[in-house]
């Protein structure tokens, strides 16, 4: 079961450019951390991951009383008004600081040097003694509380999900399988950054040369492409006037209808169905002398919306 104790420290709270301290040092380095009353616990690298995921789930911010309040007398009804809150924790060289935001009480009396020590609570795995939440913290005068743990029945410490799904563990994992699982981590990240592998890297050198192919390669295609599909409008264009489909007048406009492979299909498709205008395209050249006896582009482009034939609307013109 998870147990609470008051950390026992002579964490000395001193003002900053005439304020009281933004940042403050909650628990020291470890891996081991006595209080002055005796008692002993592991704070390393895994407690304080713990401590920062669970302080970042949780969402809240954690409360600086006077003289543990919270856990001294708001259980019987008591008050126990804040000091401070703390917004923030950071592990600095393996030890556990909060960005502190003062009630102006609390920072006046901080300040005064009315209260001049600071004292965490916390969770811990009464098996490995390992810290595992930051519960609250208190400001007060008598830093050795020598007060018995707060044995309360709680949930077992467990690892949080954030830092379990990271380990590929489950939450109920051991400490020694978490810390397995780190170890292992950053042996491999090591190995990779000394000794990359030949399958996951090249050299700069041949990269660009491979991309320059690449490249070349695909502008190539790219040419083709275009070649081919000039060529294959410039063969439907040729074979819709050989047909009488189209007329002279109009092969700008068609061309230009057949820029991409849509537009073609849908061209050779109108060809498939049109009527022929100009069943013989030397006469029809010979007779394309302005008299109206030719369909321009508007006047092909009326007989496509209207559905109009454009051998009938070229006889009407020339019975004109």
């Amino acid at each position: 079961m998870a147990h609470k104790s008051h950390l026992a420290l002579n964490v000395e709270l001193a003002a900053v450019d005439g304020a009281a301290p933004e940042w403050v040092e909650l628990i020291p380095a470890g891996p081991n951390v006595t209080g002055l009353d005796g008692r002993s616990w592991v704070f390393d690298q895994l407690a304080a991951s713990q401590v920062l995921a669970t302080f970042a789930e949780r969402g809240l911010d954690v409360v600086i009383d006077w003289n543990h309040a919270t856990q001294l007398q708001a259980p019987t009804g008591g008050d126990a008004p804040a000091a401070a809150w703390i917004k923030r924790l950071e592990s600095r060289d393996g030890a556990l600081w909060g960005q502190v935001d003062w009630t102006p009480r609390g920072g006046q009396q901080v300040l005064n040097r009315e209260y001049k020590y600071l004292s965490p609570v916390f969770d811990y795995d009464p098996t490995t003694k390992r810290i595992a939440r930051l519960v609250s913290a208190a400001i007060l005068n008598t830093p050795n509380l020598r007060l018995t743990a707060l044995n309360s029945e709680e949930t077992p410490v467990a690892l949080s999900a954030a830092i379990a799904g990271a380990l590929g563990l489950t939450t109920d994992a051991t400490d020694e399988a978490a810390l397995a699982a780190i170890t292992q981590l950053k042996t491999a990240r090591a190995a990779n950054n000394e000794n990359p592998s030949l399958e996951r890297f090249v050299p700069r050198a041949d990269y660009d040369t491979l991309h320059t192919r690449a490249v070349n390669a695909e502008q190539a295609l790219a040419a083709r492409d275009a070649a081919e599909h000039t060529a294959a409008v410039d063969a439907a264009i040729s074979s819709a006037l050989a047909a009488g489909k189209i007329t002279p007048a109009t092969q700008d406009y068609h061309r230009a209808s057949c820029s991409d492979s849509a537009g073609l299909a849908r061209f050779k498709e109108y060809v498939n169905i049109a009527a022929v205008i100009a069943p013989d395209q030397k006469d029809l050249d010979k007779r394309g002398d302005g008299n109206g006896t030719a369909l321009n582009a508007e006047e092909l482009a009326v007989c496509q919306a209207t559905g109009l034939d454009p051998a009938a609307f070229l006889a009407s013109k020339a019975d004109k």
